[in-house]
């Protein structure tokens, strides 16, 4: 199962509203955004939900992590408490 695990994203806004996120921090770590390679609306097929979906590069890992309706970041995490 997957769930939704809430992060706190450091991102700037251009002056036309296009938000680019620069670093996460996940579980108390914080990863630096390499690169943004895609971002488009999209849902959340693991967790559920809607909102943008930023293709992203950190390190050599490609990851998603999304900004949803409610203006929050969280990225599709395995639940491992089952």
């Amino acid at each position: 199962m997957t769930v939704r695990t809430y992060v706190q994203v450091i991102a700037t806004f251009n002056k036309e509203g296009v938000i680019t996120p620069h670093a996460l921090t996940f579980h108390g770590k914080q990863y630096i955004i390499d690169r943004v390679l895609d971002r488009r609306a999209a849902a959340a097929s693991k967790a559920g939900g809607q909102g943008i979906r930023y293709t992203v590069r950190i390190g050599e890992k490609q990851t998603y992590i999304f900004l949803d309706e409610k203006q929050r970041w969280f990225v599709e995490e395995k639940d491992s408490v089952r």
